[in-house]
């Protein structure tokens, strides 16, 4: 069984500390990497990159910094990926990210690169070891259809990608019907399901809204009530990402991204339940 976990930089520097320490809970369960996504710009760009220094140290697994090029010029993409590589980090999620306030459509920078796949394209010929894609099991919210979105991710495998990583979901099939999609159309890279692992529900329901990803009305009645008890909300999203990642492993899925949301204990819970152990 292949794990692996996503973490952001905190809202300030003072949090590096913490969010490190959380990194080394996870580490004890032998990840095959840790991702670091990127805060464009400014002080979340600073403390992207103080974060990934900090992980890539002797005790952590490899270390993927995420990348995106969502209003930045060609010149800020290229010099965060030099800063990157100076760290030591051979690993990169390639994305192309969100415009400010998740406006659409998507407007690339006038002097950027114009989507993910020129990204990868660039990755790939710089030395980069690995390179994760995203893909959506329900559709990217921009995409115009089923077919065309099959189609930019067969795009992404011809421009480099070594696997891709989906976005969340909350019923097993969704993920087995898109698998099955992806492969009948010539896509043979390796497909990591994302799992998130939800304990505070009302905030997963506002971002699901906006990334596209629908919320079955079983996990609205699994979480009825609980809104003013943070304790066995928490509890509950445990539960629930146990019994999602157990019925994938049943179906042959043998690597799992969570996105930990900076917590370990739920996605720890749910790696004990596929056998993990921490050593």
């Amino acid at each position: 069984m292949n794990i692996s976990f996503e973490l952001f930089p905190p809202a300030t520097s003072n949090g590096i500390g913490k969010v490190v320490e959380i990194a080394r809970q996870l580490a004890d369960f032998q990840p095959g990497m840790i991702s670091v996504t990127y805060g464009a710009g400014g002080s979340g760009r600073e403390r992207s990159s103080r974060l990934v220094a900090e992980l890539n140290k002797p005790g952590f697994p490899a270390i993927t910094a995420h990348i995106t090029l969502s209003g930045q010029s060609k010149q800020d993409v290229l010099q965060q990926m030099d800063e990157w590589q100076e760290h030591g980090v051979k690993r990169f999620v390639a994305l192309r990210g969100d415009m400010p306030d998740m406006a659409r459509p998507f407007k690339p920078h006038g002097d950027g690169f114009s989507s993910s796949l020129d990204l990868m394209a660039h990755l790939a010929s710089h030395g980069a070891e690995e390179i994760y894609g995203g893909a959506y099991p329900e559709g990217h919210p921009e995409s115009p259809s089923q077919s065309a979105e099959l189609d930019h991710l067969k795009a992404k495998q011809d421009a480099g990608a070594t696997a891709l990583i989906t976005q969340y979901f909350f019923e097993v099939d969704c993920f087995l019907r898109f698998r099955d999609r992806a492969e009948s159309h010539g896509i043979t890279l390796p497909i990591i399901p994302g799992i998130l692992p939800v304990a505070n529900f009302e905030k997963a329901k506002g971002f699901s809204k906006r990334c596209g990803a629908s919320i079955p009305q079983f996990v609205h009645d699994r979480f009825a009530g609980l809104h003013n008890n943070p304790h066995e909300s928490a509890l509950m999203g445990a539960s629930l990402t146990a019994e999602l990642v157990m019925e994938l492993a049943d179906e042959g899925v043998e690597h799992f991204h969570f996105y930990t949301l900076n917590r370990a204990d739920l996605s720890l819970t749910a790696c004990r339940m596929l056998g993990v152990r921490p050593t």
